[in-house]
């Protein structure tokens, strides 16, 4: 998937013209790229549009116009864009007890040797963002690629293959099955 560059955004005059109806198209795509794994988990599943969504919000928020600093944000957040026969997504750790949220996050230590995208008889584990990690903290938000290769790449494309996204840590272990909608928007991401 190619990376966003300069001419792929608004300036802010026009982003503010056009946000609502971004935001709406935005929230619309994330919902058929959101998956829950259990009750604290959700992985949003990241491409052009929902980067470029998060690249606008942030010019927006920062009042950023500089082009330097503009490039600079573009930088950071393209990371996020899944390359070839790779798959990206921001997981979120959903802790609504706000009392609880340093001992559920210490309970998940770890976590980025326990995500795993299982295809077919295959499998295959994350990778997580090591700027994001401590050796004994953890954030709420992560960045996670799968980097399916070209073989499991065609067999995610096929429906019929069954795929899931599975949490094997001690302390949370779920699994989801890759279907209908979902599945269909992540395998047009391998097509790009």
């Amino acid at each position: 998937m190619k990376p966003l560059e300069p001419s792929d955004l608004l300036d802010l005059t026009a982003y503010e013209r056009a946000r609502d109806a971004f935001r709406a198209e935005v929230m619309a795509h994330k919902r058929r790229r959101r998956i829950a794994v259990g009750p604290e988990l959700t992985f949003i599943f990241e491409d052009r549009l929902t980067v470029r969504f998060q690249v606008q919000e942030m010019l927006r928020t920062e009042r950023i116009v500089d082009e330097g600093k503009i490039q600079g944000e573009l930088d950071v957040y393209n990371e996020l864009i899944p390359r070839a026969n790779s798959l990206s997504a921001t997981l979120m750790i959903e802790i609504p007890d706000r009392d609880r949220i340093r001992e559920m996050l210490d309970r998940l230590v770890g976590i980025d040797e326990h995500v795993l995208l299982e295809i077919g008889g295959g499998e295959l584990r994350a990778s997580f963002d090591a700027k994001q990690f401590e050796a004994d903290r953890i954030s709420a938000v992560q960045y996670v690629q799968f980097t399916l290769g070209p073989e499991l790449a065609r067999s995610f494309a096929d429906p019929s293959v069954p795929a899931t996204l599975r949490v094997d840590h001690p302390a949370c272990s779920y699994a989801t099955a890759l279907t209908g909608e979902v599945r269909a928007s992540l395998i047009r991401d391998l097509a790009d």
